[in-house]
């Protein structure tokens, strides 16, 4: 969920470019769904602060290059919130709450109590998550987003496990929806062939948009460097 400290500056990015209020979500490999509940949580830049000062969760990290306080002074509502997962988490049970816990290491306090703050945020108020593959259910999910309203698509990790076809296809679908209304993708790869080390935060929206970097990333959100 620290990730969300990464996409928070991407979302108001997007929001800023299409003059957008209002924002619907569409995470691709959510698990759990912690960062589709980004607008609910609490977050600390050089520049500033964003978010209802009674959250759950309050997030931070190390800025190497600042947020611009302009862009935190940007303020989208989220009007719905869906995931898209082979295999969702469930963290309403306790079987899910148990399965996310079970992957932090001994010592790790400060991810554990972020991991149960987090949890808590899920179970006030779950988000969509539905169950499928990626590049077969996109088609359908997007050809019932609503047109009036500017549809954002995220990923952190899951393109990783997809097959270069399978993105393919999936980024085809998405420069076709762009054609009939604002669309959004976020998503994280490597900024050059021949970087491992952290992530690069890209962004395209529609109409008329090309892939840009923002900004580079720890792979787990204890850095950013925004461009």
């Amino acid at each position: 969920m620290r990730r969300s400290w990464l996409l928070l500056p991407c979302f108001l990015e997007v929001a800023r470019r299409t003059g957008s209020e209002e924002l619907d979500l569409l995470e691709l490999g959510p698990s759990a769904g912690f960062n589709l509940l980004w607008d609910r949580y609490r977050y600390r830049y050089e520049e500033g602060t964003w978010g209802p000062e009674d959250a759950e969760l309050e997030l931070d990290g190390e800025e190497r290059r600042p947020v611009p306080a302009s862009l935190l002074a940007t303020v989208p509502r989220v009007r719905r919130r869906m995931g898209l997962d082979l295999n969702p988490v469930d963290v309403t049970t306790e079987e899910g709450a148990l399965r996310l816990r079970s992957f932090v290491w001994p010592g790790q306090e400060g991810r554990m109590e972020r991991l149960d703050r987090a949890i808590a945020a899920v179970r006030a108020d779950p988000p969509e998550l539905r169950r499928g593959d990626i590049a077969e259910a996109l088609p359908a999910l997007l050809a019932a987003r609503a047109p009036d309203v500017t549809t954002v698509v995220f990923q952190t990790a899951v393109l990783g496990y997809l097959a270069e076809e399978a993105f393919g296809r999936a980024q085809a679908v998405l420069d076709e929806s762009g054609k009939s209304g604002r669309l959004g993708f976020i998503w994280t790869y490597r900024p050059a062939p021949d970087v491992h080390t952290h992530w690069g935060l890209w962004l395209q929206t529609w109409p008329g948009g090309e892939p840009e970097l923002l900004g580079l990333g720890d792979f787990h959100g204890a850095w950013l460097e925004w461009l």
